[in-house]
């Protein structure tokens, strides 16, 4: 008997008790041992036999409700179609196509001539669709046939995507225009002067060469802004790690972006010494180039106002604030954008790269700042950091980072 198997002991005990019941009646020994063998044989026959294999599930036929209760929570888009019906819909494509959506035609439902021509073509399983809910979105639809009868169709955005690339290919067209202009005005100056040789006067080629120079500098400028660019870019998921004393780094950028021509402009007021945690070389460049804006933009015979304090939530606040023209509440919100200027010719005759207000957007980001710029025409613009400082060791979190539009106020 293996040693798997269950011994019936009780089935047993019985067999043998009725084997002494039946002596006692008188029955005759044999017959009443022939009758213990056959039962006890039984019982260890049935003990021996493999168990009866259990029976199988029955399957349980597809229905809409289960398909339903499967599909419901994805965040994916998901319908589930009749023929040209749409059967079923989860929640995240009721809240894409509409709540209505359950029970109409799918041309309806989807009301875009190119998914309606991957409905209608058995042999296409996927399809790009352009403003299937708002103009400029994009979203490949992907079918699967259930059966003969349903179909599911899964809905990708690809949105997000598109805009990235396009982003990229705007940054290389605009960078490669960027750094064409200086390339072009030193190169056709060098050729005036190799041309004509020792034939030009000295004021002239003084104009020429002055001409260079400063189209050179632009072209370093924008390089290093590209590098720097690039660079914060890079490291904008790590946080920084070196504890800093901010009111010294903010004199000392301050005062080394006005430099000696323009000190005299500048108005420093620090009222705490906030220590945060950060990447020194940033916000130095973070406060050079809000400074050195609101120099360039600023009325020139008015100050410019660099403050650092405590805000109620016992952040670090740095406040540029100039008194210049000002800026239109429409062009604030893309005041960070890269190369994005308010006004083109006035910023290249300044030396400004377009680059400045973005690299102190991704730092500020980087360190969980938070950066707000209000403007209002004619009193002048007021651009706003803030920073968590550091407490023990480690720095407070900060709201995310916005640009605001609100008007300033003296």
């Amino acid at each position: 008997m293996g040693s798997g198997q269950n011994i019936p002991i009780a089935g047993i005990s019985l067999a043998v008790v009725t084997f002494l019941a039946l002596l006692m009646l008188g029955t005759d020994f044999v017959i009443a041992l022939s009758v213990l063998t056959v039962w006890v044989g039984s019982l260890l026959v049935a003990a021996g036999r493999p168990p009866d294999p259990p029976k199988a599930k029955k399957k349980q036929p597809l229905t809409l409700e289960s398909i339903s209760d499967l599909i419901e929570n994805s965040s994916i888009p998901l319908v589930i179609t009749d023929r040209s019906t749409v059967a079923l819909a989860n929640h995240a494509a009721r809240k894409l196509l509409g709540q209505h959506v359950i029970g109409q035609d799918t041309r309806v439902a989807l009301r875009n001539p190119q998914a309606v021509k991957l409905l209608g073509d058995s042999r296409q399983n996927e399809a790009i669709v352009r403003g299937l809910v708002r103009r400029g979105d994009i979203w490949q639809i992907n079918r699967q046939m259930i059966d003969d009868r349903l179909a599911i169709l899964e809905f990708i955005n690809q949105t997000a995507e598109a805009d990235i690339s396009r982003a990229h290919t705007d940054f290389v067209a605009n960078a490669s225009h960027e750094l064409r202009t200086p390339l072009a005005a030193i190169l056709g100056y060098v050729e005036t002067l190799q041309e004509d040789g020792g034939n030009i006067d000295t004021p002239t080629a003084r104009k020429f060469l002055g001409t260079i120079e400063r189209e050179a500098q632009r072209l370093h400028a924008l390089v290093s802004d590209l590098m720097s660019l690039s660079r914060v870019e890079a490291e904008k998921h790590d946080l920084p790690t070196e504890r800093i004393d901010l009111a010294p780094l903010l004199e000392r950028a301050a005062r080394d972006a006005a430099g000696l021509s323009r000190v005299d402009r500048l108005a420093l007021e620090i009222t705490a010494q906030p220590v945060v945690t950060g990447d020194r070389q940033q916000l130095e460049q973070v406060v050079r180039n809000l400074v050195d804006n609101a120099l360039k933009y600023g009325a020139a015979d008015r100050p410019v106002v660099v403050t650092l304090d405590l805000t109620q939530n016992d952040l670090a606040r740095i406040t540029v604030t100039d008194e210049g023209e000002g800026i239109a509440p429409d062009q604030i919100p893309h005041l960070t954008r890269r190369f994005y200027r308010t006004d083109p010719g006035r910023s290249r005759a300044s030396g400004g790269t377009g680059l400045g207000l973005a690299i102190v957007k991704h730092i500020v980001e980087r360190h969980r700042g938070r950066l707000d710029i209000t403007s209002a025409l004619g009193k002048g613009t007021s651009v706003v950091v803030r920073l968590p400082v550091a407490q023990d060791g480690l720095s407070a979190a900060a709201e995310p980072y916005s640009d605001q539009t609100a008007p300033l106020s003296h």
